[in-house]
């Protein structure tokens, strides 16, 4: 919310300048969000009236205005806008004027016509951001004077309030809680002559949603303009001026924190009521939309018609215009709850629904109404009636709290006084029910329903106490580590090694749709909000396909993502913690002539895997809806499953590239960690071995066979070339070929040929010995 620092002076001493208020506000817990300066402060800018408009002869979008500046002579003025109208007083810039943006103001031709100066909007002064058309003045505004004189400078804060403080969502309440800060002299609220209430012919038909109601009748206003230091005030804070009865009423509620209401009197019909709204009826609002409402909206109603959402917004067929003669007052206190509910299910924010939803101070309800009252009596022209027709009751004050002298020590870390204590909690609006030497019991004013426990009231005192003024303390000691600690960087460690390979983490709903046999009989909800969140995963399939077939239609070359979460396995739905994996597309996108053009296949999925769990075994199975299965076993623990999605599930994604899939269960707590060695000072030699074997024979026991030599001068085997099926027919039936690289180092000296010669020659010898492979030269 936006406050005017000369607004909040009206209320309270301020600090001397506005960065030691800011600073106060921060560290008594009020967040400044942003600071800037305001006003009209502009030499050469002027009121000035227009007397004369005709039709440009040469633009049909701009007219010629003539205007007096009170110079004694006309000034000719072309202008675009077309919200004035002859008589309006607006603000001109003469030559020589500079505006926001660095706008230099000088005779010029617009079209053909001169024009010797410039009609001002509110967004060319700085004074808002409205620029659809002129600022049009008070009527009372003195020709010639200097536009500074109307529109003063000022500064304003743009505070962040949290959402149990709708107590400072006003001037006044922000002022109260500066002075309680301060120390300063606490403010009276201007409540306006005070009217007595009456039971009048008001029916609450939904008391919990409307406690207490109250309507003023105030006849023969005068609706126009607002007076000049009005509009200054409500459009400082970025509130439009519509006219003086509704400026005074958004005024009310920016001083003092309650929203009011006018309607026009004349235009309701019968009794007021308020009630829960009707299936499907509709209510036109002051935006100009048409809502259809239900049974969960609260509504103000006369004999005939909603007039009025409670908290939200009023109707325009009993709006305030220019033809209001008599006017009905509304000021009211409604649950918060049902206030929100209205305005999030309609998507109809207001001003007043901010406050209300954040609940209003049932001590200010009264006071704004006569406040408002006796505005409209100075500012329009009015006569309220001599009393206000109420109904229901308000909220009773919140609950007395009781504080321990010794516990405000123990939550602080220093010792303060009990007098101290006493003294700043008094200066917070709360008063002393009952004290003794170690406690008190505290009562809590009507606007600080926040203030529920007593370290709610310790919380207040170290903000009016200081809290840079508490020395710091190592209070803290290590502790022993916990599983949560544990689980906590295990999962660490997971995501990093899996960024590092190049994968994107996302993150998917826990609940599952319904289509087309997507709950694989997993635990159905009893009552799904919608058929999307059906039923609770049991694995990572569904989802992760789901964001993959998301980014196929736009367009990704690539796809590499992973998920740590929970499921819930069947039948009990008892919860695991598993990591799911999807790769598809090319190995990398094809932004550079460089880029490797191949597809991304199992044995990425493989790297992927084994650079989170380690060296592991795979083991083929069969599973539905995965082709090339495998079950994922670690220290002969299964705790997985990969392979590659069918292609009827590929087709329907709408991939044209092969889709691997991996889900690990992460309880094994199985995670590589990474191993460091010295870098090799001597060089290495590599020696290849190319054999024809049986097509049955394995990889693994070809490299355990080669292992098995145990030669201390091998220092790796690598397979990097397969020729099998159709490339191996010159090899015999059931035959394959194979090659390796062997690299040979010696970590104290540099190899010779001969002795890279004896060694390789034993591993081949025993390659053809134990597996009667054919060596191909």
């Amino acid at each position: 919310m936006k406050f005017s620092v000369n607004w909040l002076r009206e209320f309270v001493e301020l600090p001397a300048s506005v960065e030691e208020l800011a600073e106060l506000l921060t560290m008594g817990g009020v967040e400044i969000e942003g600071i800037e300066k305001r006003g009209a402060n502009f030499d050469n800018v002027v009121v000035a009236q227009i007397k004369d408009s005709a039709q440009h002869p040469n633009a049909d979008r701009l007219s010629v205005c003539q205007v007096d500046d009170g110079s004694g002579q006309s000034r000719q003025i072309v202008c675009g806008a077309k919200n004035y109208q002859v008589g309006d007083k607006v603000p001109l810039a003469l030559p020589g004027a500079v505006l926001v943006g660095d706008l230099k103001i000088k005779p010029s031709k617009l079209r053909g016509v001169e024009s010797q100066g410039m009609l001002c909007s509110p967004s060319e002064l700085g004074l808002s951001e409205d620029s659809d058309g002129l600022l049009i003045l008070s009527p009372d505004a003195k020709i010639g004077a200097a536009i500074g004189s109307l529109f003063p400078e000022d500064t304003i804060l743009d505070v962040e309030i949290t959402p149990n403080r709708g107590d400072l969502l006003s001037h006044f309440g922000l002022a109260r809680e500066i002075a309680a800060l301060t120390g300063a002299a606490a403010p009276s609220p201007p409540s306006g002559e005070r009217a007595p209430g009456w039971a009048g012919s008001i029916e609450i038909a939904a008391p919990k949603e409307c406690p207490f109601i109250s309507f003023r009748k105030i006849d023969d206003v005068k609706v126009r303009p607002s007076p000049d230091w009005l509009r200054a005030k409500i459009e400082s804070v970025g509130i439009r001026s519509i006219n003086n009865i509704v400026d005074i009423s958004n005024f009310v509620m920016l001083e003092l924190g309650q929203p009011t209401h006018a309607f026009d009197a004349d235009k309701l019909k019968g009794a007021m009521n308020v009630r829960m709204a009707r299936a499907a009826e509709k209510f036109l609002a002051l935006d100009g939309k048409t809502y259809s409402l239900n049974p969960d909206n609260l509504v103000i109603a006369d004999h005939e018609r909603a007039v009025g959402l409670a908290g939200v917004m009023g109707g325009e067929e009993t709006g305030v215009s220019e033809t209001t003669r008599n006017v009905l007052l509304e000021a009211a206190w409604f649950l918060p709850g049902s206030v929100r509910r209205t305005a999030r299910t309609l998507n109809l924010p207001s001003d007043a629904s901010y406050r209300f939803e954040r609940r209003v101070d049932p001590g200010m309800v009264l006071a704004a109404s006569n406040r408002a009252a006796e505005l409209m009596r100075e500012i329009a022209g009015a006569k309220p009636a001599a009393e206000i027709a109420t109904a229901g009751k308000l909220p009773s004050p919140p609950p007395d709290v009781a504080l321990r002298y010794a516990h405000v020590d123990e939550v602080i870390g220093v010792s303060i006084l009990p007098t101290r204590v006493d003294e700043i909690l008094q200066r917070f609006g709360l008063q002393p029910a009952s004290s003794t030497k170690e406690q008190s019991s505290w009562r809590i004013p009507s606007h600080r329903f926040d203030l529920q426990r007593a370290v709610d009231l310790i919380e207040e005192v170290v903000r009016a106490f200081g809290i840079e003024q508490v020395p710091g303390q190592a209070r803290s000691r290590s502790t022993p580590e916990s599983e949560a600690d544990r689980t906590h960087d295990f999962e660490a460690t997971v995501r990093a090694h899996l960024v590092g390979r190049g994968l994107n983490e996302v993150r998917t709903s826990k609940l599952i749709s319904r289509k087309a046999g997507a709950l694989e009989a997993a635990i159905e909800l009893r009552n799904p909000l919608n058929e999307d969140h059906a039923a609770l995963r049991k694995s990572f399939v569904s989802p992760l396909l789901n964001v993959l077939e998301r980014n196929v239609l736009a367009g990704a070359q690539q796809v590499a993502i992973f998920e740590l979460g929970r499921v819930f396995l069947p039948p009990e739905a008892n919860e695991e913690r598993h990591l799911g994996i999807v790769l598809s597309g090319k190995l990398a996108p094809s932004v550079h002539w460089r880029s490797q053009d191949r597809l991304l296949d199992y044995f990425d999925l493989k790297g992927v895997i084994e650079s989170v769990i380690g060296p592991a075994n795979f083991r083929r199975t069969e599973r539905s809806g995965l082709v090339l299965a495998v079950e994922i076993f670690s220290n002969k623990h299964r705790i997985g499953f990969a392979g590659q999605i069918s292609s009827e599930q590929t087709k329907a994604i709408g991939s044209s590239s092969p889709v691997w899939f991996a889900e690990i269960n992460l309880e094994a707590r199985a995670v590589s960690r990474p191993t460091f060695r010295e870098i090799d000072k001597f060089p290495a030699v590599t020696r290849d071995i190319a054999m024809i074997v049986p097509e049955n024979l394995g990889h693994e026991k070809i490299v355990a066979t080669i292992m098995e030599a145990n030669e201390p001068l091998l220092a790796s085997v690598e397979l990097f070339d397969v020729f099998s099926g159709g490339q191996a027919k010159n090899f015999g039936a059931e035959k394959k070929s194979m090659a390796y690289a062997l690299t040979y180092r010696d970590k104290t000296r540099t190899l010779t040929n001969e002795e890279i010669t004896v060694v390789h020659a034993k591993i081949r010898e025993r390659l053809q010995r134990e597996l009667g492979v054919e060596l191909r030269e």
